[in-house]
């Protein structure tokens, strides 16, 4: 197995270079040889809450937000098929896009997109945009689907997250 930057004797380096995620795709570069397999910048994926594939597709340049929006349009063509959440670590970037392309006056009847946790946790004091409208867990009663309450050994009860938000990102790994 080859892991990213390993450079064994056999595999010839190749240089590439980093796009950025909004930036306009550059030329497709003809290849030195067809013999080495083609490479991708990223498989995206949208899974079930128990972690199950719903679908896949491969990002060859870049994870961007336009990219993702134009796959979840993909999969969800019609609006009676369309998930109640869509979890994604950049959902807030995600929501942006939308907002801006107007592609979420389409989504915002069905759909709401969250992040995962760990994003959540990271992002929610510099974003308010992301900590108001992409919550995994909101305790203000607007997604009760996303929490539940749940006992300790104690008796004492709490609220927890639903269902386990970094499903797709385990699957990466």
């Amino acid at each position: 197995m080859n892991y990213q930057g390993e450079n064994l004797p056999w595999n010839e380096r190749v240089e590439r270079e980093v796009q950025p995620h909004d930036d306009e795709e550059a030329p497709e570069a003809q290849p030195k040889n067809y013999f080495s397999p083609a490479r991708y910048y990223c498989v995206e994926t949208i899974c079930a809450p128990c972690g199950v594939v719903i679908a896949w597709t491969k990002f060859a340049k870049s994870e961007s937000e336009t990219k993702i929006l134009k796959f979840l349009a993909e999969t969800y063509p019609n609006k009676e098929t369309r998930p109640d959440y869509v979890c994604i670590d950049k959902a807030c970037t995600v929501l942006k896009t939308s907002l801006t392309n107007g592609s979420w006056e389409e989504w915002k009847e069905t759909t709401r997109l969250i992040v995962d946790a760990y994003h959540y946790t990271n992002h929610r004091v510099a974003d308010f945009l992301c900590c108001t409208y992409c919550n995994p867990a909101p305790l203000d009663g607007s997604a009760p689907n996303l929490v539940i309450e749940a006992e300790a050994k104690n008796g004492i009860k709490y609220l927890m997250r639903a269902f386990n938000t970094e499903a797709s990102e385990e699957l990466n790994k």
